[in-house]
């Protein structure tokens, strides 16, 4: 399969065409993990955080840059980095003047994502 033949979610959750979001997991089948490709716009936030109870996650930025927020700590990303977040740490993108573009590999239990709407503002106070 073609990753960019999955559907872009982005769409169904209002955030097109500022991102583009497609999910593997229930398309390859996949039992105990799943990916994504995810890319966001020059300079674009994205407008909430997540984290995972039991599912470890690693992204790959495939081009672009821009920083990772992990429980308040910022750090910058760049083409070809690898970030490993743990279980229950809650993260954000912010995509830099050249877009973000990643992968998302997850490990672990399945379906434990807990949406964080307030999570900049928790992170800037």
């Amino acid at each position: 399969m073609n990753i960019k033949e999955l559907e872009d979610q982005a769409v169904k959750f209002g955030l097109s065409p500022n991102v583009e979001a497609r999910f593997g997991r229930k398309a390859t089948d996949a039992k105990q993990g799943g990916f994504s490709y995810q890319k966001l716009v020059p300079n674009f936030r994205q407008p909430f955080g997540h984290r995972h109870e039991g599912q470890e996650e690693f992204y790959v930025v495939l081009s672009g840059g821009g920083t990772i927020t992990l429980e308040g700590e910022t750090r910058p990303l760049r083409q070809w980095d690898v970030v490993r977040v743990a279980p229950k740490v809650a993260r954000g993108f912010e995509a830099g003047p050249d877009g973000l573009e990643f992968l998302a590999f997850g490990a672990g239990e399945t379906g434990d994502a807990e949406v964080l709407e307030s999570f900049w503002e928790d992170v800037v106070g």
